[in-house]
C-alpha cells in the first residue's frame, strides 16, 4: 500500500508542469487585465519609479511619493498627475503584454516556438520584477519605530515580489517544455 501511494506521487510530474504552466498563464492574464484598472495602475508606481531599467517610461517619476494613492482610494489630483506622468498609458501597455504572454504560454501545443518565447520573455520579466526588492524602497518595512525594519523585513509590496521566484522556476519549465515539442515536430518534419 505505502509503495503504491510512493508510485502514484511519483507519477504526479505531468500534472505538476500543467499546473505551473496554467497557474502562470492565469496569473498573467488576470493581472494583465488588471493593469488597466487605475488602483492596479498606481499601485505598481514605486516599483517603476524606482527602477533604472524602466523609470524613463514615466515622465517624472521622481515625485511618485508626494502623489500616492492607496488601494480603493481616488484622489483627483492625485490620479491627474498619474495620468501626466503616463502612469496608466504604462500600465496598459505592460496588461496587453501580459496578457499576450499569458495567451501564447497556453497555446504551447499549437504553437510551440511562440510559447517557448513567451516563458523566455517571462523568465527576463521576472528577473526584472525580483530586481524591485533592491531598487524599491518600498519593499521592505520602513522605520516607523519597531525595531525590525528594512532587510530581512519584507513589506506586503517586498512579499508579492518574492514569489515570483516560484515563476521564474515555472518559466523554466515552460520553455524547456515547450522547446522539446518544438524540436520534436522538427523532427517529424525531417523525417
Amino acid at each position: 500500500m505505502k509503495n503504491t501511494i510512493l508510485h502514484q506521487i511519483a507519477s504526479l510530474d505531468q500534472l505538476g508542469k500543467k499546473v505551473i504552466r496554467y497557474g502562470i498563464v492565469i496569473v498573467f492574464v488576470w493581472i494583465g487585465t488588471l493593469k488597466f484598472f487605475t488602483y492596479e495602475a498606481d499601485g505598481i508606481v514605486p516599483f517603476v519609479a524606482n527602477s533604472p531599467f524602466m523609470s524613463f517610461f514615466y515622465e517624472h517619476p521622481d515625485e511618485y511619493k508626494t502623489h500616492v494613492n492607496k488601494e480603493g482610494e481616488l484622489i483627483p489630483e492625485n490620479h491627474q498627475w498619474h495620468e501626466s506622468n503616463n502612469t496608466y498609458g504604462f500600465s496598459n501597455g505592460l496588461g496587453i503584454f501580459l496578457i499576450v504572454l499569458g495567451v501564447f504560454l497556453a497555446l504551447y501545443k499549437i504553437a510551440p516556438l511562440s510559447s517557448m518565447i513567451a516563458s523566455l520573455l517571462i523568465f527576463i520579466m521576472t528577473l526584472g520584477t525580483l530586481s524591485f526588492l533592491v531598487t524599491t524602497p518600498e519593499s521592505w518595512v520602513p522605520n516607523l519605530g519597531d525595531s525590525q525594519w528594512g532587510f530581512p523585513y519584507l513589506s506586503g509590496r517586498g512579499r508579492l515580489v518574492l514569489k515570483d521566484i516560484v515563476i521564474l522556476g515555472g518559466a523554466i519549465i515552460t520553455m524547456s517544455e515547450s522547446a522539446q515539442i518544438y524540436l520534436s515536430r522538427l523532427k517529424t518534419k525531417q523525417n
